[in-house]
């Protein structure tokens, strides 16, 4: 018998809401990403819950019991519980009715085995009662404890109702799959026969995925998979994904980056393709054109600061199989808490204008070239 270890399972309110279903005769469990992530051993974010009630029922004990419910997503069976003041929310079995690759329209169900069926992979077809013990009802516990991501019955049927599957495939692979034992091949065909549903997806949910997936802690072997069934390709043309790994490696303890890792890869018209907020394309397009510059590792600190200047560093190291530079810490903390000692009106009134921002400019080159070191006097000299 598997039993949840960690104390999430005893947070009170969820223990609350289990309580109220289960006391009118329904069905409570908790659900994915929750019981998944404990089994795993790695951290809790969300608490889902899943019951046989209907959402109107579920509703109805919320209020009776002096709380307050919230129809948040009730055409989908979800209802959110607020208690002191936290919201819970809990789902209604369901099972599709009728998918068309982005959306599905559904029937509430109250069988979990076709809440279960409904699902993407194994490892998430996972729930736990209220006392923590774990119901496997497809079998995805073996799968999950070998760390294989693996779609639930026919892959390619479970991408044609969701092709955001496909980049979900590759992104838990990323994070909990075994790289020893390699990518499930089933649903590396079923990805690489259903390359066309991509387009049907929003640059934003793209974009996220793709994110998401260079966040993991190594993601070279997930992106190789993603080039060699075509996906990658497909949603980025033009990248390039076979030095990712050498980046990997130089990145040791730093955290992890998924924009540097981006601009790695190269690519058309990436901002654009991913829908990237503006504050990321701006880090995107230093990160590329930093890379192919000869500015100097300080410069780049004293302008960019010294995140950006490492992550340069790292990218030209690796683009151009060059080692790191000597001093490298050294010249980055130089260049990051220098400050450049002229002023305008130090230039004033000799100069105006065109002028006195050219000699600015040269007095700054002089000054960076010093190492930062010469002072405002002897620039003024």
């Amino acid at each position: 018998m598997t039993r949840i270890q960690g104390d999430w399972i005893n947070d009170p309110g969820a223990q609350r809401v289990c309580a109220l279903l289960s006391d009118a005769g329904y069905q409570a469990y908790f659900v994915g990403g929750c019981v998944r992530n404990d089994l795993l051993g790695v951290g809790i974010s969300d608490l889902d819950m899943c019951t046989d009630a209907l959402p109107a029922r579920v509703m109805e004990l919320a209020e009776a019991a002096g709380l307050r419910a919230l129809p948040t997503g009730i055409d989908h069976g979800t209802v959110t519980i607020v208690i002191d003041h936290e919201p819970y929310e809990i789902t209604t079995y369901r099972k599709d009715v009728h998918t068309d690759g982005r959306r599905a329209v559904v029937a509430f169900s109250d069988r979990v085995e076709d809440d279960a069926h409904r699902r993407d992979f194994t490892m998430n077809a996972l729930y736990a009662d209220p006392a923590g013990q774990v119901l496997d009802p497809l079998g995805g516990l073996p799968d999950l404890n070998a760390r294989r991501v693996r779609f639930i019955d026919d892959a390619g049927e479970r991408i044609r109702e969701d092709y955001l599957r496909t980049l979900r495939f590759f992104r838990f692979h990323a994070w909990y799959g075994d790289e020893a034992a390699g990518i499930d091949p089933d649903g590396l065909a079923a990805c690489a026969a259903n390359l066309a549903g991509l387009e049907t997806l929003s640059k934003e949910r793209v974009g996220l995925e793709m994110l998401k997936i260079l966040s993991a802690p190594d993601p070279a072997p997930a992106m190789a998979a993603m080039a060699q069934s075509g996906v990658l390709a497909r949603i980025l043309p033009g990248a390039d994904a076979s030095k990712l790994a050498v980046l990997v490696y130089l990145e040791a303890d730093l955290a992890t980056d998924p924009l540097r890792r981006l601009s790695l890869l190269g690519g058309q018209g990436v901002a654009k393709a991913f829908r990237l907020s503006k504050k990321q394309a701006k880090q995107l397009e230093e990160l590329r054109e930093g890379m192919g510059s000869s500015t100097s590792v300080g410069e780049l600190a004293f302008r960019l600061g010294p995140d950006q200047a490492r992550s340069i560093a790292l990218l030209r190291a690796v683009m151009f199989e060059t080692p790191l530079p000597d001093g490298l810490d050294a010249q980055i903390d130089a260049g990051a808490v220098a400050k450049f000692p002229i002023k305008p009106a130090d230039l004033m009134p000799d100069l105006s204008g065109p002028a006195l921002g050219e000699k600015l400019r040269a007095l700054e080159t002089r000054w960076i070239a010093s190492g930062f070191t010469l002072t405002r006097e002897e620039l003024l000299r």
